[in-house]
């Protein structure tokens, strides 16, 4: 008979092995299975989804809705919202809308090709949410992780193409373009997805307004850069990048036209000269048609 320590060591490493299935059965599970549709296609529900399954084992040929492979798990996820899309990757990357990297969106799919001996197929897929980083279920760390595209040479390197596949919204959003750059920061979307933005919020649309309206005088300056003038407030990503570049912008809001004008600025900053290098900042990586505004 096993001393009790032993047969409870030995059953405590049974439950522990038994937590991680293997990332490569023998006998893969080919079957595919459809997910059920339980959400409405749209960011709020891709970010739930996202938080929900980040850790998720890493399992080849399965489909959720607790394990998955690459495309088992974006198939997972939009075929949730009803979205069909196929299983495999290199299929996955056939159809939707084809997007170049500076147009990615939160919710669009990006493509690897990782075998070396075929450098054109298609073998991987993840999540795009923002600033670089995506989400997958990935080979080499067996669960579901965040990788950033910008920051990793060898995701960087292998991208092929990349797809959107969520409706189109009826009226343009304001989007700031994504720089092809370094980004080290994991954004408070990745840690926490669910973002103000997703809660409601009115969507932030491009106004062409003039700079004659009566502004609050700033307490160091008259020069500020606009990001844009909108309907509703901006959205929490536009924001965020402009805190993770440090620096600091104010809102101002004004009436027209029976509705209520955002105006975004970056400073206020003493004179001109002083702000041309941050106008160049802001168009470079967050806004590219940002400009100076004198306010007085």
């Amino acid at each position: 008979m096993k001393p009790l320590y032993l047969a409870t060591a030995t059953l405590s490493l049974f439950i522990f092995s038994g937590c991680k299935p293997n990332p490569f059965p023998k006998n893969p599970h080919y079957e595919v299975i459809k997910p059920e549709v339980r959400y409405t296609p749209d960011r709020k529900n891709l970010e739930k989804m996202v938080k929900q399954l980040q850790g998720s084992p890493y399992v080849w040929a399965e489909e959720g809705p607790d394990r998955f492979d690459c495309s088992g798990f974006t198939y997972y996820m939009y075929g949730s919202m009803g979205i069909e899309i196929p299983r495999v990757a290199r299929e996955q990357a056939k159809v939707g809308k084809k997007v170049k990297v500076n147009e990615l969106q939160y919710g669009d799919l990006i493509f690897f090709a990782t075998d070396r001996q075929h450098p054109r197929k298609i073998t991987h897929v993840g999540m795009y949410l923002g600033d670089g980083w995506f989400t997958h279920a990935s080979t080499t760390k067996k669960e579901v992780v965040y990788s950033n595209l910008f920051t990793s040479p060898y995701y960087k390197k292998r991208l092929r193409v990349c797809r959107r596949y969520l409706p189109e919204e009826r009226l343009k959003v304001v989007q700031a373009a994504t720089p092809w750059k370094e980004s080290k920061k994991i954004p408070s979307a990745v840690k926490e997805p669910v973002t103000a933005a997703s809660k409601g919020k009115s969507k932030a649309i491009v106004i062409q307004a003039p700079m004659r309206q009566l502004e609050p005088k700033g307490k160091t300056g008259h020069f500020y850069v606009q990001v844009g003038s909108f309907i509703g407030r901006p959205k929490a990503d536009l924001l965020y990048k402009i805190s993770r570049a440090g620096l600091h912008y104010k809102i101002i809001s004004f009436p027209r036209n029976g509705q209520t004008i955002n105006k975004l600025l970056i400073g206020p900053y003493a004179t001109r000269a002083e702000t041309l290098p941050i106008r160049e900042k802001v168009r470079k990586s967050i806004q590219r048609d940002a400009f100076i505004a004198e306010i007085r």
